[in-house]
């Protein structure tokens, strides 16, 4: 009979270039790389509302355009592309509720029969939600400090998986 002791694991350390090259001298050291990322996050920051500002009235056309009816086939791909982009960059640039809210909508849309009402009420939900996240009050909000909206969201997103089956 074995043991578990006669099967242990064994555990083999790889020392990559990666590895080496870090611990190289003459480098920039840790700290100072994390101040230096820090400030060029900060310094995108405008730009980055500006553009948030963009993504969010695409997805909000969009909605607007797929309510009227006359949406062409690939626009789900386009309301994914924005919402991956949004939760890709969202929590690094102070958004944590953004970036929650977008990867709920991604999840809808992996999922979603572009065609079904009850999946474009989920979407618009979503975007609206988008919105409201948006505003400075909810910045650096995460999801667990509004636990309403998020699990309220997250009802919406079981709903849509309930009802195609995925």
């Amino acid at each position: 009979m074995t043991t578990n002791s006669d099967h242990e694991a064994k555990t083999f350390l790889v020392d990559t270039r990666f590895q080496q090259m870090a611990r190289r001298s003459g480098g920039v050291p840790r700290t100072r790389a994390l101040q230096n990322a820090e400030t060029e996050i900060e310094s995108g920051k405008p730009k980055f509302e500006a553009w948030l500002d963009q993504q969010l009235g695409e997805l909000a056309d969009l909605i607007g355009v797929a309510k009227s009816g006359t949406a062409e086939a690939q626009w789900p791909g386009k309301m994914r592309g924005h919402s991956c982009q949004l939760r890709d960059v969202g929590t690094t640039m102070g958004f944590p509720l953004l970036t929650f809210i977008a990867g709920n909508l991604c999840e809808i849309l992996d999922n979603a029969d572009p065609g079904d009402k009850l999946e474009l009420d989920s979407i618009a939900c979503h975007v609206d939600a988008l919105f409201l996240a948006r505003r400075p009050e909810y910045r650096n909000l995460r999801p667990d400090q509004l636990p309403e909206l998020s699990e309220g969201l997250r009802q919406v997103v079981e709903s849509a998986s309930i009802a195609t089956g995925k």
